[in-house]
């Protein structure tokens, strides 16, 4: 690790600005609110023109802030600054004015960032391609178990700039961070931060996997206390490595084995800390039983010691650990058992939306028939079917793209049966459901875990599992 004293951000005066916010929606409403109640001249500009961004911009104008509808590339003139929905691509002609214009780009985590106070919580941030909003609610879930005042927060649905300007006050906040945030937010500065993993995704806006991954690791910039990575994936551990933080700052692993010192680790069925210990290479604090985890298929492992981790380097007690993961309970459609019905268990894993989601979620289970299929947005599958492969009782494939999955299945896993549904309203699911039950033995797990959007049958992945919770209680029902 890079090190070296990091200055925090440089103050910066609303008052009279010239602002255009980049976007409409979840954060660009209130920032444009937030920042015309602080005195900026703001335009917010759009893409769009449907009926919902009408109805938004309607909102904002009668407030006096200015919008602007079906034309989100050209910079207002005057422009002094501009805040960005995070989902903008960093390649929009907007953009590239700015930068021609010198003028800078924030996203509402930076602006939130910007507005603290000076007596305002530090930050604990999870970034990763997978589990960081389970992490994020487990971590927040060990830190109100330690009595501290604290809320999830940031990409997990409550609005950061909510958080620092409410009223009520915070100790510490578990802040979930994408790498889309990530990206528009230069002067961030965690007390502490994980990369949990790192696989590709969102590449389309990227423009590549460095890209990509140099985004996720702007989260360990300026860290003060702790940067946890996985162990078990070494890009998150290069990551640190490159990261510039703050004079004593350490570098603390999790590893579902044995933990060196300075790590996290699984021994005997107990999670132990080895790196917030007094002599880490003799001493071993114990945490947490695995069987505390809810669900405890070894992702989900690997989530709880990423919380532990945050929670420790902020300085919380064993116990608090313990009772924290025991007191939390995951999101639908992550890895939810369902059902048992005749001694086959159904899982909704439909949150499995990429193929190193769905790799973590097969690799809980030792006998599978495997519900797969919807958008691939790109995606190939061999390393995941391959990886996969003995698992496997059967597969039943859906959705638009379900020929790669079923190519890679021939290619890797030929004696594998495989049911091909040709067919994409949302009756399918029933149907993939008893095709399921049919190749399905006793002690076998039906799992949904798609590796690949719903958008092409579902609205969204959480329609796709309830569907498929639909469709189990329907077989239970007729048993």
């Amino acid at each position: 690790m890079g090190s070296g004293q990091v200055t925090s951000s440089e103050p910066f005066d609303f008052q009279g600005k010239h602002i255009t916010v980049a976007g409409l929606g979840v954060s660009g409403v209130p920032a444009a609110k937030v920042l015309h109640g602080l005195g900026g001249i703001v335009t917010v500009v759009n893409d769009g023109a449907d009926e919902r961004a009408r109805a938004q911009a309607a909102e904002l104008e009668a407030l006096g802030i200015t919008v602007r509808l079906g034309d989100g590339d050209t910079l207002p003139e005057g422009s002094e600054l501009i805040v960005t929905a995070p989902g903008w691509k960093p390649d929009k002609p907007l953009f590239a004015a700015a930068e021609r214009a010198g003028v800078p780009v924030w996203g509402d985590v930076e602006l939130a960032w910007r507005l603290r106070g000076p007596d305002a919580a530090p930050w604990l941030a999870v970034t990763g391609t997978n589990g960081k909003t389970t992490t994020v609610q487990m971590l927040a879930s060990i830190l109100k178990a330690a009595g501290l005042r604290t809320a999830a927060v940031g990409n997990i649905g409550v609005s950061l700039l909510d958080a620092v300007l409410g009223e009520e006050q915070y100790d510490v906040l578990a802040v979930e961070l994408s790498s889309y945030q990530l990206h528009w937010a230069p002067s961030l500065r965690a007390h502490s931060a994980a990369v949990l993993n790192l696989a590709p995704d969102h590449l389309d806006w990227h423009g590549s996997m460095e890209a990509y991954a140099a985004d996720k690791g702007r989260i360990y910039e300026g860290n003060r206390i702790a940067c946890v990575y996985n162990a078990a994936d070494k890009a998150t551990e290069d990551l640190v490595r490159d990261a510039d933080v703050e004079e004593g700052c350490r570098a603390v692993g999790f590893t579902l084995g044995t933990p060196a010192p300075s790590q996290l680790g699984v021994v005997e069925g107990i999670l132990v800390d080895r790196a917030f210990v007094e002599n880490r290479q003799k001493n071993a604090q114990e945490l947490a039983e695995v069987a505390d985890v809810n669900p405890p298929a070894p992702h989900n492992i690997a989530n709880a010691l990423g919380a532990a981790a945050l929670a420790r380097a902020y300085g919380v007690p064993a116990k608090a650990v313990r009772d924290g993961l025991r007191a939390f309970t995951p999101d639908a459609h992550r890895i939810a058992h369902v059902a048992d019905v005749d001694g086959v268990a159904y899982v909704d894993d439909s949150k499995a939306t990429n193929t190193h989601a769905a790799e973590a979620s097969l690799a809980a289970y030792e006998s599978i028939v495997w519900i797969a299929g919807g958008l691939a947005k790109g995606a190939v599958f061999d390393e995941l079917v391959a990886k996969s492969a003995r698992r496997l009782r059967g597969a039943v494939l859906i959705g638009a793209d379900r020929a790669l999955i079923r190519e890679a299945l021939a290619r890797h896993a030929p004696e594998v049966p495989v049911v091909d549904l040709d067919r994409t309203d949302t009756g399918a699911m029933l149907q993939a459901v008893q095709e399921a039950r049919r190749l399905a033995q006793p002690g076998d797990t039906v799992l949904l875990a798609p590796a690949c959007a719903s958008m092409d049958m579902f609205t969204n992945y959480n329609k796709r599992g309830d569907a498929f919770a639909e469709a189990v209680r329907e077989l239970g029902a007729g048993t």
